[in-house]
C-alpha cells in the first residue's frame, strides 16, 4: 500500500484546523478570570445552540417552513419537551422523543 504525501498533508492540515480553534481559546482563557457577567453569558451558549438545532429540525422541511398540520416532528416534540422539563432525564427525554415520533409516523 502506497502512502501519498498529499493525503497525509490533508489529514495533518485538517487535524491542525480542528485542533487550533479548540486549544487556543482554552489556553488563553485559562490564564484569565472571567467577570461574573461573562460567566453568566457563557451559561446560555449551550442552550442557545441546542435551541437553534432543534428549532431548525422541527420547523423546517427542505429549507422551508413546514405547515403545522403536516409537521409530525412538532407534535412529537410536545411530549418530549414536557418530559424533559418534568424529569430532567436525558434517557427519558430521548426515549419519549423516539416513541412519540414512531407512533405519530405509524398513524400519519
Amino acid at each position: 500500500m502506497e502512502v501519498r504525501w498529499e493525503v497525509f498533508l490533508i489529514i495533518l492540515g485538517a487535524a491542525l484546523v480542528t485542533f487550533i480553534p479548540r486549544v487556543v481559546p482554552l489556553m488563553i482563557l485559562s490564564r484569565f478570570e472571567l467577570p461574573e457577567w461573562g460567566m453568566r453569558w457563557l451559561n446560555y451558549v449551550p442552550i442557545s445552540v441546542m435551541a437553534a438545532l432543534i428549532g431548525q429540525e422541527i420547523l423546517l422541511n427542505d429549507g422551508k417552513f413546514s405547515p403545522i398540520a403536516n409537521n409530525v416532528e412538532l407534535f412529537a416534540a410536545i411530549p418530549t419537551f414536557w418530559i424533559a422539563i418534568k424529569t430532567r432525564s436525558l434517557l427519558g427525554t430521548v426515549l419519549t422523543g423516539i416513541v412519540s415520533i414512531m407512533i405519530l409516523r405509524l398513524f400519519f
